[in-house]
Formats: C-alpha cells, structure tokens, sequence
C-alpha cells in the first residue's frame, strides 16, 4: 500500500513540475511577444 501512495505520489509531482514548466514557458513567451509588439507601437507613434 505505501509503495502505491509513494508512486502516486511522484507522479502528481513529475506532472506539476511538467505543468508548471509549461506555464513558465508559455508565460515568458508571451512577455517577450508582448514587449516586441510594445517597441513596434512605440517605434510607430515616435516614428523612430
């Protein structure tokens, strides 16, 4: 029984550390996306 709570137990964690490396990812991403669609609008209204 405890091998069986022990195995359960590492998989929660692998798939949180899967999930939340995603999230990270996808969230820096984003950012980055973010901020180079901020330097074109600002290159527009400044007209650099």
């Amino acid at each position: 029984m405890m091998d069986l709570i022990k195995g359960l137990f590492k998989f929660v964690l692998a798939v949180g550390l899967i999930v939340g490396g995603i999230l990270v990812g996808g969230t820096i991403f984003a950012s980055k996306k973010i901020d180079d669609l901020g330097d074109k609008l600002q290159e527009k209204i400044h007209g650099k």
